[in-house]
Parts: C-alpha cells; structure tokens; sequence
C-alpha cells in the first residue's frame, strides 16, 4: 500500500445520481451531486474494497479554495478532497443536494 498520490484516469458511471463523469486523474466524486465511492485507501491507489457511497457532508473555503467533505455510509469514515472547478457547489450550498 502505497501512501503517495496515484494519478488513475477513469470514467464512471456516478452511483448515487447516474450521472456520466469523465475522470481526469484526481476526480474521486461526482461533479453533479457531489457523491463518491470510497475506494482508495490513499488517493487514486483503488486499494479499499470498502465501496460504500460517500455522502458530501461539508464544504470548507480556506485560501480561496474550497474542499469538501464527506463521510462513507457503510463504514463512515470521513475524508477530504479539494473540489474541481466543474463541481456543481452552487447546489450543494443552496441546500439542493
């Protein structure tokens, strides 16, 4: 197990909303919802075969970037990742999601 970024370029299909998404090496959620699936162990390794949907749970602003939170629904771990600009946090933050 590796403790060092992997860069993993994958398109997939979003569990929690069917949106299409096109990876890009360091996408781990969904741009539409704003879910993920928690499958690496450290990022981009696809090492945990937890595979729980990761529900966004927060988003923190610090330095003028946002990160996102969210927590697994099968083993509820929490995990951090920093957002992409085609995220769709407008939704998220209105409270629509």
């Amino acid at each position: 197990m590796s403790s060092t970024f992997k860069r993993t370029i994958e398109n997939f299909t979003c569990a929690h909303c069917g949106a299409e998404v096109i990876g890009n090496g360091y996408t781990d959620h969904c741009p539409k919802c704003l879910w993920g699936l928690h499958v690496d162990d450290f990022p981009g390794d696809r090492a945990n075969p937890c595979l729980g949907l990761m529900k966004p749970i927060g988003v923190d602003l610090a330095k003028g970037d946002y990160t996102l939170s969210y927590q697994c629904e099968k083993c509820h771990i929490i995990k951090t990742n920093k957002t992409a600009p085609d995220d769709e946090l407008n939704k998220y933050l209105t409270g629509m999601l």
